[in-house]
């Protein structure tokens, strides 16, 4: 259940983009990629660091996985930053 979770808490945030410009490696599914991925690997690391299986979730499970998908959203923007830069070059 906690995977259900942290990917809805990933596509919440990445609901968010529309407000930054569209910069991100692969456009708005390169964002939403990160967004899932990023909250799905930090509130998996949270959930085995504070010893919790899977099927326990509570509100805090939600909460683990909004730095993981903010990191996300930053790298695939910071990757489509930098090969625009790139191509501006050539």
């Amino acid at each position: 259940m906690s995977l259900l979770v942290w990917f809805t808490m990933g596509v919440a945030i990445w609901h968010f983009t529309v407000f930054v410009p569209d910069r991100f490696s692969g456009g708005i599914v390169g964002a939403f990629l990160g967004a899932a991925w990023g909250a799905m690997a930090s509130g998996a690391v949270a959930q085995i660091l504070l010893g919790k299986t899977i099927g326990d979730t509570d509100l805090a499970t939600a909460i683990y996985a909004i730095p993981g998908a903010l990191i996300g959203l930053a790298v695939v923007y910071a990757m489509g930053v930098r090969s625009g830069v790139e191509a501006e070059r050539l």
